[in-house]
């Protein structure tokens, strides 16, 4: 089953969008196809599904079901220090970081692994979401991205914010800080959120492939998505206006990266 699975090297670096996008190509290319993100963290959900809003957008970009194993685990905040916990859209109740953890290491995996492999066999390709950064060295079980990444086999693109600065250093710094095994995965690279001249990324976008054999396959200029935010309290959005949201955005990032890599990762 092809996989390709977006990461990024921080938190608002365009994930969701991106998956949403590559959804909506692969969709038009008469892929069946779904989205995936094993766990996310929302105050918002979807309808009266205890899931997250940004994978329902994305499922209407892929024109698949919205059904709760394309976001198994969802963690709504309930304090700074603990979240209610959804497992399929049932409350497991509210769990501090490390009760969290322990739930991730064994009952939550267990839910997300076979949410996973429930839509593998009813679609032709899985676009993956994870979560923040790979690279949260801090974390002992990171459930949402390279965990995930091994389970689903997915080539693993990642995304930097090069409008906050230092995009170079984060995707550097991101591969360097996996194991090796997990470097290995990485496919390649998309700058996201760039405005001015393309050219005059050329210098670093060779010295990242220098440093870490990885090419870079798009770089996205800015653009107001215009897409419901997750953490918006504005959501009055209609189907049409989504709908053409996901148009825009995705012809942007079609005519922005490199379409023949993305369909090789999932031949």
């Amino acid at each position: 089953m092809p996989c390709i699975m977006i990461q990024g090297t921080m938190s608002g670096a365009g994930k969701s969008t991106l998956v949403t996008a590559l959804c909506r190509i692969l969709s038009d290319m008469n892929y069946d196809v779904a989205p995936f993100k094993s766990q996310n963290m929302s105050s918002f959900t979807y309808d009266t599904l205890k899931m997250s809003r940004a994978q329902a957008i994305q499922a209407q970009a892929a024109r698949c079901t919205v059904t709760p194993e394309i976001n198994p685990i969802l963690l709504v905040p309930y304090n700074e220090t603990s979240s209610e916990v959804f497992q399929m859209g049932e409350s497991r109740g509210v769990m501090d970081t490390h009760t969290y953890y322990k739930y991730a290491e064994a009952e939550g995996i267990r839910a997300a692994t076979a949410a996973f492999k429930s839509l593998q066999q009813r679609h032709d390709v899985i676009i993956l979401e994870g979560a923040g950064s790979p690279a949260e060295i801090n974390i002992p079980f990171d459930m949402a991205n390279m965990t995930m990444a091994d389970i689903a086999n997915a080539s693993v693109i990642i995304t930097a914010d090069i409008e906050r600065g230092g995009c170079f250093a984060q995707m550097i710094g991101t591969v360097s800080l996996l194991p090796k095994h997990h470097a290995k995965m990485v496919a390649g690279f998309i700058i996201n959120k760039f405005r001015g001249d393309v050219s005059i990324l050329d210098a670093g976008i060779q010295h990242v492939k220098r440093v870490t054999s990885i090419d870079t396959i798009g770089v996205i200029p800015y653009t107001d998505v215009q897409l419901p935010s997750e953490d918006s309290l504005d959501y009055h959005d209609t189907t049409v206006s989504t709908e053409q949201a996901i148009k825009s955005i995705s012809k942007t990032i079609k005519d922005n990266i490199n379409m023949q890599c993305i369909l090789d990762y999932i031949a």
